[in-house]
């Protein structure tokens, strides 16, 4: 029996989200707007893009109502939709590391000095943080920090840990998180901390997946 022209219709409208994600350089660029909503020329300067692809692809984005702007001053702001769309985007990570073994592989030939040994789970950060008995640090840049953060963390960009080594605690585990589960920033925090004899320690995953999941932020 044939299927009907409005169910074809419809899913020809959900075709459009998937041709907007079927890229690499706009999936980085949702990787970013679920940090902090950015403008154009900021977009371009942290993924190496020129301003004009960065712009093209973003207006992909926007035509799949994945992003949404708004202007401040002369510039157009992006943002990531609505929280659908960062549990999209966590949900297609989860898909791929189940069902594609590359990814399996690529994450194995790019470890860091063992800074995933011992990553803590996210639902037992909270807690520990809470009570006093870790510290956790947020190594992404201070604008991505103050946009939104996990409540207790102290913010401590990942250019700025060797100069701020020392207001970090012996006595405690040190946790850190970044951007993400493929953000490679907290596992250089830990391999430098664990390099100095820091008890350190791997947020598992990072802001975005804290976020997803609907627990506490500030911000």
């Amino acid at each position: 029996m044939a299927e009907r022209p409005l169910k074809l219709d419809i899913y020809r409208e959900f075709a459009r989200i998937g041709q907007a994600l079927a890229s690499e350089a706009r999936l980085l660029l949702l990787d970013l707007l679920a940090q902090a909503p950015r403008h154009v020329d900021a977009l371009a300067s942290l993924t190496g893009m020129s301003v004009a692809n960065v712009s093209q692809h973003l207006q992909v984005l926007r035509g799949a109502g994945l992003v949404e702007s708004d202007r401040e001053g002369t510039k157009k702001r992006y943002r990531l939709a609505d929280e659908r769309v960062l549990q999209l985007w966590i949900s297609l990570q989860s898909t791929g590391e189940t069902r594609l073994a590359e990814v399996e592989r690529l994450t194995r030939e790019h470890p860091l000095a063992g800074a995933r040994d011992g990553e803590l789970p996210r639902e037992e950060v909270g807690g520990l943080v809470k009570r006093g008995e870790a510290v956790l640090i947020d190594v992404r840049p201070a604008l991505e920090f103050e946009h939104g953060h996990v409540p207790g963390a102290v913010s401590l960009p990942i250019e700025e840990l060797e100069a701020r080594i020392g207001e970090l605690p012996r006595d405690r585990p040190v946790v850190a998180y970044c951007r993400g589960t493929y953000c490679l920033d907290a596992d250089e925090a830990v391999a430098a901390l664990r390099e100095r004899g820091f008890d350190a320690h791997r947020l598992e995953g990072g802001w975005p997946e804290w976020q997803a999941e609907g627990r506490p932020v500030v911000g």
